[in-house]
């Protein structure tokens, strides 16, 4: 047996050794630049994504505001989006109907007794779809809300109506107030709100509730909730809670009438790509701001 002198096996092993460094160097720098590629894929990915959920919600956005101007609508842009924007009522023909903004204090919604023309917007019956009843029940509060806090939410109703329906120089307005929190009620001097379970509309839960009798508790005369063009509005201004807005809502199914439509809601689909984003917007009725429920306003201090 022949044996290789001592040099030749440490040069033959150090060959060894130099060539596993050199495959271990190019699995190195192999791994790095894979992963250098999949990292600038993926940002190159997730880049061509976020940009296609830009275009796409931008696209619905302006579907939104081509039907606030000429209604439904479809188009498309130069970089590939497109959208498609739909306008209907909302809370017409329905008994029950839950504000679609949360309030804070001070803040008010309306609830439309009479009918809109779909043209102009003028006050209409001639649709007959105008609100005849004489109950109404309220309801407002997120569900668990306290009823003894500073910031318990109370409501103040509005009742507009006609004496003689149709004519509104016999405007007269009749207001009713809650105040679930008892010991605030000695000095503000509202009603309490109603009792009994926790009240439910359109599937929301809401805290606190009260069922309202027009002419019971409001003295209106059955000559103007009960015929058409004689109600026209509730105005419900929610008060107190100035940490958190709150939701309300009215069900009059007791009167067996329905409700007209309280605005118009416009849904719009943007798409880009593999990107697709769907905006959904409410557009109530115009109403006066709230400083016109004051009886004695003034840009300037009053002196009594």
């Amino acid at each position: 047996m022949d044996f290789l002198p001592i040099k030749a096996k440490i040069k033959r092993y150090q060959s060894g050794q130099a060539l596993l460094l050199v495959l271990l160097s190019m699995a190195v720098v192999l791994t790095i630049v894979l992963s250098v590629l999949s990292r600038t894929i993926t940002d190159i990915t997730v880049t061509t994504k976020e940009e296609e959920a830009l275009r796409a919600f931008a696209a619905a956005e302006a579907g939104v505001e081509k039907a606030l101007i000429i209604g439904n609508n479809a188009g498309e842009f130069g970089d590939g989006a497109s959208f498609n924007a739909t306008v209907s009522n909302f809370g017409e023909g329905q008994l029950e109907y839950v504000y679609p903004e949360k309030l804070l204090s001070g803040e008010t919604a309306v609830v439309w007794f009479i009918d809109h023309d779909e043209d102009d917007g003028t006050l209409t019956c001639d649709t007959g779809e105008c609100f005849t009843g004489s109950i109404m029940k309220v309801c407002w509060g997120e569900p668990g809300t306290a009823p003894d806090s500073n910031t318990t939410p109370a409501i103040e109703t509005s009742i507009f109506y006609a004496e003689t329906p149709g004519d509104y120089s016999t405007l007269m307005i009749a207001r009713d107030a809650r105040d679930p929190n008892s010991a605030r009620r000695e000095t503000n001097k509202f009603q309490a709100d109603g009792f009994g379970t926790d009240c439910v509309i359109d599937g929301k839960e809401f805290a606190f509730r009260k069922i309202i009798d027009f002419g019971t508790d409001l003295g209106i005369p059955i000559s103007a909730y009960g015929s058409q063009n004689g109600l026209q509005f509730a105005k419900i201004r929610i008060l107190y809670n100035t940490d958190l807005a709150h939701t309300l809502g009215v069900d009059v199914s007791a009167s067996g009438n329905n409700l007209p439509s309280q605005g118009v809601r416009i849904e719009s689909a943007g798409s880009s790509g593999e990107a697709n984003r769907r905006i959904e917007v409410f557009q109530t009725f115009g109403e006066l701001p709230p400083i016109f429920d004051a009886v004695l306003f003034s840009p300037g201090g009053i002196v009594k």
